[in-house]
């Protein structure tokens, strides 16, 4: 899994215009979710609905994706992402039309209008994230799929930096309307770019399912391998647990009293240190010994979030979550790595929407269980007891999974 020139995969047009894409509706992304965040903490003041936002898009994902990998493998993937781009473009403008013109609405009956609008986000991502995951390997040798993870990594998480930094910053000096307008610029303009990369065909798939069976296919293969399996579980109870950024409007409003603007660079920590470790591990990938190195990356991200609990500096703790955000680009690329070579290609979409439930939905699930702790724990214990279980999930992943523990990805033939 190695390759010589640490920046071969974005020298190839189509994929570079792939990343630059998804770059700009992932900023767009991540300035809505601290837009939104902030928006519903002013309208609530309550913990449990900033754990909703969360679940409100997760349901949808969760329902969904299993029958959307399966889509992924049958209908041209670049349609596919096409079209859910065009729904998130109206999820952004649904969100500055409701934030602009029927803001006494919000005031006078609750926020459920913005669930309604996150609810079928949820439901264009569910097909968007096995769709792109697919679409994106296709416009790659294999033998470029390591170094293709690294700066994929890279860019989503300089969009993870600018996007909720941008969000906050025009939030707070603009308003949210303004702050609205921006994440539906760009998420049109990630609409524009992914129509412009060409079409490509559709592997050949020789076999005759039906969905279920089709279904069914994908979750044996991804059952069966001890070291998909376990990796992407170990990021999935991680994440969940660890979900602390979803109580950050708290820590921002009563820990540390510095509003959406502070609010925005403590979002943009985390991504700040994942694009550190992205770009160190374009120059020396962590492939000879992946599985030691991704349990020691999942671990200390749970020693990170305990700390962030317990530190009230506010220069310490952006630098401890900037530490999170470097341990778990550890998880990610050798995560995302493991996925691409061991998926067949016409079986990608579905392993992918696997890979999405167990780590996607965990973002969202993550969010509402960080909210309902915060809500009977207190902010605090909550905290800690999420890094805590984090902890002891790798702990017993370890245990459990030898293949895992002993993976070496440079062994593994291209």
């Amino acid at each position: 899994m190695t390759n010589s020139d640490p920046y071969a995969s974005i020298k190839i047009h189509d994929y570079r215009r792939f990343v630059f894409a998804r770059f700009l509706l992932t900023m767009g992304i991540q300035m809505q979710s601290v837009i939104v965040g902030w928006q519903i903490y002013q309208l609530t003041h309550d913990a449990l609905s900033l754990g909703l936002i969360g679940l409100s898009e997760a349901i949808p994902f969760l329902c969904v994706s299993l029958y959307a990998g399966h889509v992924a493998d049958i209908v041209n993937r670049k349609k596919i992402v096409v079209i859910s781009n065009m729904v998130y473009v109206f999820c952004a403008f649904s969100l500055l039309l409701i934030a602009t013109q029927l803001h006494w609405y919000l005031q006078n009956t609750g926020v459920y209008p913005i669930y309604i609008i996150i609810f079928i986000s949820g439901l264009a991502r569910s097909f968007m994230s096995p769709s792109q995951t697919a679409f994106g390997a296709q416009l790659i040798p294999r033998e470029l799929y390591g170094n293709a993870s690294t700066w994929n990594s890279m860019t989503w998480h300089v969009a993870e930096i600018s996007g909720p930094a941008v969000g906050g910053l025009v939030y707070g000096f603009f308003g949210v309307g303004p702050a609205y307008f921006v994440v539906l610029c760009l998420s049109s303009s990630g609409w524009l770019l992914f129509s412009m990369i060409k079409k490509r065909p559709m592997p050949e798939n020789k076999r005759e399912e039906s969905v279920i069976q089709s279904l069914s296919t994908g979750l044996k293969f991804v059952f069966e391998n001890q070291v998909i399996l376990s990796a992407i579980s170990l990021d999935m109870f991680a994440v969940f647990f660890g979900g602390a950024v979803s109580v950050l409007p708290i820590f921002a409003d009563q820990v540390f009293h510095i509003g959406a603007e502070g609010l925005g660079f403590l979002r943009a920590a985390p991504a700040f240190g994942a694009v550190i470790m992205s770009f160190a591990q374009a120059h020396r990938p962590p492939f000879r010994k992946a599985g030691r190195n991704l349990l020691i990356g999942v671990a200390g991200f749970g020693i990170c979030i305990i700390l962030f609990a317990l530190l009230r500096n506010l220069y310490i703790v952006f630098f401890v979550l900037l530490l999170s955000g470097m341990f778990d680009n550890i998880s990610v690329v050798i995560r995302h790595t493991i996925i691409q070579i061991s998926a067949p290609e016409e079986m990608r979409g579905r392993i992918s929407s696997i890979n999405g439930i167990f780590i996607g939905s965990s973002n969202e699930l993550g969010s509402f269980e960080s909210g309902v702790a915060a809500k009977f724990l207190g902010l605090i214990p909550s905290v800690i007891f999420g890094g805590t279980m984090t902890l002891g999930v790798v702990g017993i992943v370890a245990k459990v999974a030898p293949k895992l523990r002993r993976l070496n990805l440079n062994a593994v033939k291209t």
